[in-house]
């Protein structure tokens, strides 16, 4: 009897700091109305970096370029990768946009359509929209 006590006190205090090391938290960000990401932030996205792009990792691959994201009170440089191809869509770019006094995110997102297709409510990908 004494051993299964302490048997089951052992299992315990093990699940008890195996568990201790899972943290639940929230998505950075969030994806609110027409496409926009996160919240207003009223400082200008720096330029875009330049990013050495290298070989595709199979034919048809394209490169989705680096972009700019408000994280923790400043920006932060999150790199370009390479991604397969949707038949029937094209890649519209994560772009910043001028929102009142201060600059919004509209996340990249696959579109249905050839490239150059243009909906109502798109925005402007080149230069943050400055």
């Amino acid at each position: 009897m004494r051993y299964q006590i302490l048997r089951l006190t052992l299992i315990a205090a093990l699940a008890t700091a195996a568990l201790s090391g899972c943290v639940v938290a929230p998505a950075p960000g969030y994806y609110g109305e027409s496409g926009y990401y996160g919240e207003t932030v009223y400082e200008a996205p720096p330029a875009v970096q330049y990013e050495a792009v290298g070989v595709a990792p199979a034919p048809g691959y394209f490169w989705i370029g680096g972009s700019w994201f408000w994280e923790g009170g400043r920006y932060a440089w999150r790199p370009g990768h390479w991604s397969a191809p949707r038949a029937g869509y094209h890649w519209a770019p994560r772009a910043w946009e001028r929102s009142g006094n201060g600059w919004r995110a509209h996340e990249g997102h696959w579109e249905r359509g050839e490239r150059g297709e243009r909906g109502e409510g798109h925005w402007d990908h080149g230069d943050h929209g400055r």
